[in-house]
């Protein structure tokens, strides 16, 4: 047994009342299975015999197979259940884990993969629930009740039995051995594939404009061949294992039958006793031929699971520090990409402080140092930063410099290596992190904008928000008058990503995002960058409406709104220190656009 399979019958509760009850079915059913025996050996051997009692035994071997129907359906359904129950279990454990993960990390990970795993690749389990489990519990109790039923009736047979029962498993697990290589390929491909083709669709436009499309057509068919072909060396590799397991079952029998006939014609072995041990050998070696079927179909679902608790013991994922900076966090998502995302700290207090009232609390930075893993320098160097409530600060250097990562110790989503981050004297690490969320604001760069009506992306940070305070939020953030001019207005379903807005429409969104959410702190991470200088205008006029009686930090690449700001501070390679002058200075214009 893999080490995933006894995680699952170990972690999941369903899966350990599934193996119980098919445990009581499979006895149930041996149970019956010598039952019809009886009954057909009696009913053969008295007609043969020439007494015609047939009235009783029919009915009870009709009683028996109505039965035995009855516990194939009864097992069925039950396998379903716990199916749907585990695989619901896993989903659910796979959505939490990547909801705890940091939007940072999250949007480095390949999203494609996961879709895969969480709908496709789940889904490969059910052969394993519904099919391999059920067997290997009649397996374990089948053969031990045939096999003692054969001993009562004929020894010589149960021990050819016995003899013989081992090498079904044997043969089974070299070719499964072989087989289970094939299936790990084949699902690795195939979440390669999946994750390939939804990169390839997101960057579609792209890769038109620079007459790349062509070129991918050809890698997604070389991958589906690959997938292909490495799905029909694992069917050739199963196949190849019913015949071997076919084979050794029906030589096995043979040795049993053999015997039996030849001393039934010497009339050393009466025909009622001859027919219970014909019927009753096949019988034993039913449960691990089934099994060896079953193993091949559920070999993708092993994979899966392996795949599933990778993910899941993934602790730099969830609960550790983010680990991709990226050009100063140029590949950072939106925090309503993860709006549940918790806060990523060290050591979590059991018992959560009560957050303070951000507008009146300060935010210190106390000697933080942060450390990438794949980076050797500290993105951040021991940085200590005090901001006043009400504050604006202006942060200010180079791509890369680290100023992206101060604004996610802020917002929770990195935590630091050394030092604290302070909220009113407050251990950000100890504040309940959906508290302390819901008083911040974060206009990033490039704002994720879902593919829902306009009013609803507004919407995301209040949800119960009226139909009037979102449009006011909208006339606020200068969007009022693109949205009025969509098709459905505020109605209209944008497509993905934002699609159908232009890069100061989605950016002016997200301001309304913040205007209606009306947070104490807010943390802009360059939101005039990218733009035109007409809509760099309109979102410079918004931000700087929405800075006003606020707590604010803004990581600046541009000029336009520097001169909102009460202090500006230049961070270069992971230290932060004072700009040498006000935002007018042509040294600081230069440093801005560096």
């Amino acid at each position: 047994m893999k080490p995933a399979e006894r995680r699952l019958r170990r972690e999941i509760p369903a899966l350990r009342r599934h193996l119980t009850m098919s445990t009581v079915l499979a006895l149930a059913g041996a149970g019956l299975v010598l039952g019809q025996a009886e009954l057909l050996a009696g009913l053969l051997a008295d007609g043969f015999a020439g007494r015609g009692r047939w009235t009783g035994p029919l009915v009870a071997l009709g009683t028996v197979l109505a039965l035995r129907a009855l516990l194939a359906w009864a097992r069925g359904a039950l396998a379903q259940r716990a199916a749907a129950a585990t695989k619901r279990d896993l989903r659910d454990r796979l959505t939490a884990h990547l909801r705890d993960t940091g939007p940072r990390r999250l949007a480095a990970g390949r999203h494609g993969e996961t879709a895969t795993l969480l709908t496709r690749g789940l889904d490969a389990l059910d052969p394993y629930l519904t099919g391999y489990l059920p067997t290997m519990a009649a397996t374990a109790v089948v053969p031990l009740v045939v096999v003692v039923r054969l001993g009562l009736a004929d020894w010589t047979s149960a021990l050819i039995v016995v003899i013989t029962l081992p090498l079904i498993p044997v043969f089974g697990a070299l070719v499964g051995l072989h087989t289970a290589r094939h299936t790990a390929r084949q699902w690795r491909l195939l979440a390669r594939l999946g994750g390939h083709f939804l990169d390839v669709v997101a960057g579609l436009p792209t890769l038109r404009a620079f007459g790349r499309e062509r070129h991918q057509t050809r890698v997604v068919r070389e991958m589906a061949d690959a997938h292909r072909r490495a799905t029909m060396r694992t069917l050739r590799v199963a196949f190849l294992s019913s015949l071997v397991l076919e084979t050794v079952a029906t030589l096995s029998v043979a040795l049993v039958a053999v015997p039996v006939g030849l001393r039934l014609l010497d009339g050393a072995l009466d025909l009622r006793t001859a027919l219970i041990v014909l019927f009753l050998a096949p019988e034993a070696y039913l449960p691990l031929r089934a099994a060896g079927a079953a193993f091949h179909d559920s070999a993708e679902g092993i994979a899966v699971a392996e795949r599933v608790f990778t993910l899941l013991d993934d602790t730099d994922g969830a609960g550790g520090a983010d680990d991709t900076d990226g050009a100063d966090g140029k590949n950072a998502t939106d925090p309503a990409a993860a709006p549940a995302a918790r806060l990523l700290v060290r050591a979590p207090a059991p018992v959560p402080a009560p957050v303070p009232e951000a507008r009146t609390a300060r935010l210190v930075l106390d000697g933080v140092t942060v450390h990438h893993p794949d980076r050797t320098e500290p993105a951040l160097a021991d940085v200590s930063l005090t901001v006043h409530p009400g504050e604006h600060l202006a942060l200010v250097g180079p791509s890369g410099a680290g100023k992206s990562t101060l604004l996610a110790l802020l917002l929770g989503f990195v935590a630091p290596g050394a030092g604290r981050v302070l909220v009113d004297g407050t251990d950000l690490a100890a504040l309940d992190p959906d508290a302390w969320l819901a008083q911040v604001a974060w206009v990033p760069q490039r704002p994720h904008l879902f593919a829902t009506s306009v009013a609803d992306n507004i919407r995301l940070g209040r949800p119960d928000a009226t139909d009037a305070e979102v449009r006011a939020a909208a006339r606020a953030a200068c969007a009022d008058g693109f949205i009025a001019a969509l098709p459905q207005g505020y109605d209209t379903v944008l497509g993905e990503h934002g699609a159908g807005l232009s890069a100061g429409q989605r950016q002016r969104t997200a301001l309304a995002r913040a205007f209606l959410k009306d947070a104490p702190v807010l943390l802009l991470d360059e939101p005039t960058a990218h733009l035109d200088p007409e809509s760099e205008a309109a979102v410079t006029r918004a931000t700087a409406e929405l800075m006003r009686g606020r707590t604010a930090i803004v990581v600046a690449h541009r000029t336009g709104l520097l001169p909102h700001a009460d202090r500006i501070l230049t961070v270069r390679a992971g230290t932060v220190e004072p700009a040498p002058s006000r935002p007018a200075a042509a040294g600081l214009g230069g440093l801005v656009r560096s």
